[in-house]
């Protein structure tokens, strides 16, 4: 039973991206089935940032003014909790969590309890891959140590902000809509409460693009060509931009983030869905991003853009995925197959065009 409900809590916090705390104040009946067929909403409380008309903090919090949206493992977990604990209680109720001893504590669990929860959790699972002879199903040790309930919040940001349409996964999953709503402007819950998210996101999307400079660099030295009407630029931008072996996110380096990404037109974008890298420019921009965007709508990226950049490797898995449509298309279809072929040349043509204009980058320097 605690470990069940040390798994539960675990789900809640990295796939909604609430704070511990506010983990901690969800109660029993906080998301209830949605009578229209639409998503599971939780209603939960949030502490950061709550005063009274006096400026005080407010330690009970309030109640949010924009609910959170439950993917369809949070919902699953929150029922689980919801058999463990008396209707209106709260989910992590320090006496009905003490499933041995019973003890009559009050209050949610205390954030040192859930760590070592956590830490126990991890144990069990190793013990058990080990018995069932699964050794790889386990979790390694972290050489940053203990996995903390703080760090669930930013590690699928990590993710998120490496992959095109990434923003949109983190609107669903997180409750935050960036996509939606600039915090940076906006007035009310949006400005008040999403400042934390921003600044991660500025974070990562900063060092995913520099993670993509460092592999532009590293595949031009080992003799790759480039293309497209950006590869100036880009071979520009990956020669400025130092290679990140690890930092410590503070405050200051979240503000050099954020003004990293303002420089307009020499910002890096990997995006493997269209197998190209963007050297994001606005005014060149055909996914038609906002005035003050700092990056693509990687989603929507369209062919013919002018900040659309290719190496060698990206027209090799541009032909790769010819070969794999044009199987697909042999075994559909007629109607289907027809636009699966359509879909192939294009990929094809795409891959011909770099072989034939492509240079080596000393000759773009």
């Amino acid at each position: 039973m605690r470990h069940l409900s040390t798994a539960a809590m675990i789900v809640c916090l990295y796939l909604t991206g609430m704070r511990p705390q506010e983990v901690q104040g969800l109660r029993s009946g906080c998301c209830p089935d949605p009578e229209d067929g639409g998503r599971h909403l939780i209603r939960s409380r949030h502490y950061k940032n709550v005063t009274d008309d006096d400026g005080q903090h407010v330690s009970a919090g309030e109640e949010r003014d924009v609910p959170w949206v439950a993917i369809t493992p949070v919902v699953r977990a929150i029922r689980v909790l919801e058999r463990m604990v008396p209707e209106g209680e709260l989910l992590f109720s320090s006496a009905h969590h003490d499933f041995v001893r019973g003890r009559q504590f009050n209050g949610a669990l205390k954030n040192a309890g859930m760590n070592q929860r956590i830490e126990s959790f991890v144990a069990w699972i190793n013990r058990e891959a080990e018995f069932q002879g699964l050794p790889d199903r386990g979790v390694p040790e972290d050489p940053h140590g203990a996995i903390g309930l703080g760090r669930f919040r930013r590690t699928l940001a990590w993710h998120v902000a490496r992959r095109p349409g990434g923003l949109v996964a983190l609107a669903i999953q997180y409750g935050h809509m960036r996509t939606v709503l600039d915090a940076r402007t906006s007035s009310g819950y949006g400005s008040r409460s999403r400042r934390g998210i921003h600044s991660i996101l500025d974070v990562e999307t900063a060092l995913a693009a520099a993670d993509t400079a460092a592999r532009l660099r590293d595949r031009l030295a080992a003799g790759e060509k480039i293309s497209g009407p950006a590869a100036r630029r880009a071979i520009t931008a990956a020669v400025q931009v130092p290679r990140f072996e690890g930092r410590t996110v503070t405050q200051k380096f979240a503000k050099q983030a954020a003004d990293y990404l303002a420089r307009d037109g020499l910002v890096l974008f990997d995006n493997p869905d269209a197998s190209l890298i963007c050297v994001f420019k606005r005014d060149n921009a055909l996914c038609e991003p906002g005035p003050d965007a700092t990056a693509p709508n990687q989603f929507d990226c369209r062919p013919g853009c002018g900040n659309a950049v290719r190496l060698d490797s990206h027209a090799t898995e541009l032909l790769e995925e010819t070969d794999r449509i044009n199987k697909l298309a042999a075994l559909s279809p007629q109607p289907l197959a027809r636009r699966l072929r359509i879909a192939a040349e294009q990929y094809r043509a795409t891959a011909d065009t770099h072989h034939a204009t492509a240079q080596p980058a000393e000759d773009l320097s």
